[in-house]
């Protein structure tokens, strides 16, 4: 029969199709209830047969797989019911680490929950234009040493955009972001894992309208060493709720220096340059709201603890020449922080002391004051650390280097300004992101 001017025809034979093939999805999805090995080979082979282009749809249901899923061609979307509704289910797993593996370009996963994997829920390692949108990915039995490391783990890519997605019960960090350039983080909620989000040698990133709460730590910025991409720079934090993290901390030693995060921290920001942190609700937050440091005061007391580790042996070992420990040009401003410092964490050291010796609670925003004498600029704020307009938040800069024999609490060294980060794009997702001038204050 051929197609009428008006695609009358067409339509309904689309229509018949997408009908037909409803059906066959819903077949499937009946039959892997009752044989998830029969999904387990039916989805493994969708990911490796498929062709770029391809959109694999996961019907609605919880599916239980025994191994990792893995993708390596570019420009697939996978994509379910909803995050609650399509459930891919890794527990009891017998082999591989991850849930699902993508080392592909073009990537979209949308709509899907991952559920209890042996390691990471989620890695996309080395791929350009990547979007994780609505995607869940979760341990049930909630905080324990033997989670996964990383719920969300995007590594080495380049054009990344992870958006409304949630992360629970990670060993480490909930969304991580690491050795990855033009990245935008927004609203995304993690919440009860040790790090609720982690943004690691990165370089020309926004993370704005998240949620972190419940979480050991909020939110991490920083460099770590003995990776192959160094120099992570450009970060701009806002908008975001960094609140009530102060889950104790359930990482195990063999994940290295995480074990030592100490509980009730809001946001760190560590061994890294030319970060912006503005418009942000960070209350709460037990040991301290903002913590503005040096690697060495980040890791130093953690590292013999966790010698055993291999991550510790591995990423924390000296002499990488290329890595940069200082702390600069950071920029704190027009924030809502109170709140904090109330009940700081006993099994730090360095927080216990300061605590005792300051009538038992910390400020709001600590600094470490560790400089670099190599540094052009001298003077009280050699640095570059400037803060202003948080509200009532109380501020120290605890003299690390000099043992905390001359901590500062007066800000006005630190009352100065710099230029506004610019916003970031990223052209794959048309996320054209405009600057956000000193930020309205989440609520």
């Amino acid at each position: 029969m051929p197609w009428n001017i008006d695609g009358t025809f067409f339509s309904q034979y689309r229509s018949q199709l997408a009908w037909l093939f409803s059906l066959s999805l819903a077949a499937i999805a009946g039959s892997c209830s009752h044989a998830p090995l029969d999904m387990q080979k039916h989805l493994q082979e969708q990911l490796i047969t498929a062709k770029p282009g391809a959109v694999i749809e996961v019907p609605e249901g919880k599916f239980h797989f025994d191994r990792t899923l893995s993708l390596t061609v570019d420009k697939v979307t996978l994509r379910g019911k909803g995050m609650d509704k399509t459930v891919l289910s890794f527990a009891g797993q017998k082999e591989g680490a991850q849930g699902l593996l993508v080392k592909a370009n073009d990537f979209t996963i949308e709509d899907i929950g991952i559920e209890d994997s042996a390691g990471d829920a989620l890695t996309v390692q080395g791929g350009t234009n990547i979007i994780i949108r609505r995607v869940r990915a979760e341990w049930t039995r909630g905080a324990d040493a033997g989670n996964g490391p990383y719920a969300i783990y995007p590594v080495e890519c380049k054009n990344l955009l992870v958006e409304d997605s949630v992360a629970r019960g990670a060993a480490d960090a909930g969304i991580y972001v690491g050795q990855s350039e033009n990245v935008v983080i927004r609203r995304n909620r993690s919440e009860y894992n040790v790090d609720g989000y982690e943004i690691e040698n990165s370089e020309n990133v926004d993370a704005y309208e998240n949620i972190a709460t419940h979480n050991t730590g909020g939110m991490g910025v920083f460099n770590l060493p003995n990776l192959p991409r160094q120099g992570g720079k450009h970060v701009r934090v806002f908008k975001n709720q960094i609140l009530d993290n102060n889950t104790p901390n359930f990482a195990p030693v063999s994940l290295g220096p995480i074990h030592d995060l100490p509980t009730g921290t809001g946001i760190y920001v560590m061994a890294i340059k030319n970060v912006e942190v503005f418009g942000n609700k960070i209350q709460n937050n037990n040991t301290v709201n903002v913590f503005l440091i040096h690697y060495d005061t980040g890791v130093g007391d953690s590292l013999q603890e966790t010698a055993s580790s291999p991550i510790t042996q591995q990423i924390f070992k000296p002499g990488d020449t290329r890595y940069y420990p200082f702390l600069q040009q950071v920029y704190v401003h027009d924030n809502d922080i109170s709140g904090g410092g109330k009940s700081a964490d006993s099994r730090i050291t360095v927080m216990k002391q300061m605590a005792d010796a300051l009538g038992g609670s910390l400020p709001d925003i600590l600094y470490d004051g560790r400089v670099d004498p190599a540094w052009p600029k001298k003077g009280a704020n050699a640095g570059q650390i400037c803060i202003g307009n948080n509200g009532a938040a109380s501020f120290l800069n605890f003299d690390a280097a000099g043992g905390m024999k001359r901590p500062v609490r007066d800000l006005k060294n630190y009352a100065c300004t710099l230029p506004a980060l610019p916003a970031v794009s990223i052209p794959s997702v048309a996320a054209q992101i405009s600057a956000t001038p000193n930020g309205a204050i989440a609520r």
